[in-house]
């Protein structure tokens, strides 16, 4: 067979991604095999401050603050922040007299909730100096199932973590195929990406909400410092090449509501695809440098340092530096190239022979063709083994099978756009307001 250069472009594409992402294939077979990592009760309960950042989320915050006054963990150990960002509705009255501290954030400042975020947690310690022992940070639309915090303290209690991400389910997985889409990917990463990292003691990631943060890191920061479109990736990725671990507390669960319009899901891919850009051009050099550097830093407490790993020191960083790189731009590189070849090969017969015009057909049928069937391999792995954690009905399941991957697909197309249009941060507006009676009914 004539390796022609089209063939060989392929086959390193293929290759690469093969060789970076089956790492990933290793976590499944590791979840099947381990189940989870060991847990053990905690021997202390610690203190620890709510957090939500919240613009005009007057339809849902009263039912998040229920959710976070119904846990079954000492109530004197639990304040719960609520941070209004210029609200114009009746939030911050509904948030205090649901027994929330309301902070007021006025208009002018940057926008985005890692500013406010920072500016209400610089409140906080203003006003409780060295009170929190962590911040668990929620967004207004989510509901904490009454032992959230008893799981969350019995991994803080280990002190192994710089922070502690949880299992996020979704209140509104039958609302549409979309909603559908969100929360497949979130339950596969919660079981089969933390859970993974979590048996193999490597660090995992946090993802937009429901998650844990040290107070050493908020005291050493002097509030929040990670402003780019997606600050928490880029805080797990800050922790990575750090070699600070990032934990995963798999029984607590809490629910977060999903876009149902795939205009409003555009919006708001758009800038999770823009924010890993973003990340990914600040860190990706302190990312493979720190691969094979896991050196303690005085920063924080050593306990919450990765232990070293055989080849790939610190392994957390590899793993980040794949998550963040912007696979979708390969893949449109791919596509683009073959889509040259192939109207080359049909308009200008003489440059490129039938055979590698056959191959680039072959190369479009491989690309959307597996891209599809690993997408409904996902979604058919995640559905049989989370299938009691998905509250929908059995025909909302199976539909979603074939609609997760055109779900993904999606994401082509948005990383295209994402790469050369201006992304500003836009709240997500939440209209779903849900107590754990109306989820569990579902």
């Amino acid at each position: 067979m004539e390796w022609s250069p089209i063939l060989i472009f392929n086959a390193v594409i293929a290759v690469f991604f093969a060789i970076a992402f089956f790492y990933q294939l290793i976590y499944v077979v590791i979840v099947f095999i381990f189940k989870h990592a060991p847990e053990f009760p905690a021997q202390k309960q610690h203190r620890y401050g709510f957090v939500v950042c919240a613009h005009n989320e007057g339809i849902v915050i009263t039912e998040l603050i229920k959710s976070m006054k119904n846990q079954d963990y000492p109530e004197e150990l639990l304040d719960v922040f609520v941070f209004c960002d210029n609200c114009t509705d009746d939030t911050a009255q509904l948030a205090r007299e649901a027994g929330a501290i309301v902070y007021e954030r006025p208009g002018g400042g940057q926008v985005g909730k890692s500013w406010v975020m920072d500016y209400g947690l610089r409140c906080v310690m203003r006003d409780y100096p060295n009170k929190h022992e962590a911040f668990i940070v929620f967004d207004a639309d989510n509901i904490l199932e009454p032992t959230y915090v008893t799981y969350m303290n019995e991994v803080f209690d280990t002190g192994n973590f710089a922070a502690i991400t949880s299992y996020r389910n979704s209140k509104n997985f039958d609302s549409s195929w979309v909603s559908r889409g969100y929360g497949t990917w979130f339950l596969r990463e919660a079981t089969y990406l933390n859970n993974a990292r979590m048996i193999l003691k490597t660090s995992c990631a946090i993802s937009g909400t429901g998650y844990l943060i040290s107070a050493d890191i908020i005291k050493k920061m002097g509030g929040w410092d990670f402003h780019l479109l997606t600050e928490d990736i880029q805080f797990s990725t800050f922790c990575a090449h750090k070699g600070y671990r990032i934990g995963f507390a798999r029984k607590a669960m809490f629910y977060d509501e999903q876009p149902v319009t795939f205009s409003a899901s555009w919006n708001q891919r758009m800038r999770w695809t823009k924010g890993f850009y973003q990340v990914f051009v600040k860190y990706a050099s302190s990312l493979v440098n720190g691969m094979n550097n896991n050196k303690e830093n005085s920063e924080l407490p050593n306990e919450y340092h990765q232990p070293r790993r055989l080849f790939i020191k610190n392994f957390a960083a590899y793993d980040m530096f794949m998550t963040i790189a912007p696979a979708m731009i390969l893949t449109l590189l791919s596509i683009t190239v073959n889509g040259i070849y192939l109207l080359a090969g049909l308009f200008v017969p003489n440059l490129v022979s039938m055979s590698e015009v056959y191959m680039c057909l072959s190369s479009f049928a491989m690309i959307f063709g597996g891209f599809y069937f690993t997408f409904f391999l996902l979604a058919l792995l995640v559905t049989i083994t989370e299938r009691r954690n998905i509250h929908a009905t059995a025909w909302h399941k199976f539909t979603n099978l074939f609609t997760f991957p055109i779900f993904m697909l999606s994401y082509i197309p948005i990383a295209l756009v994402a790469a050369v249009k201006r992304v500003d941060w836009v709240p997500t507006k939440h209209t779903i307001s849900a107590s754990l009676d109306d989820i569990d009914a579902k």
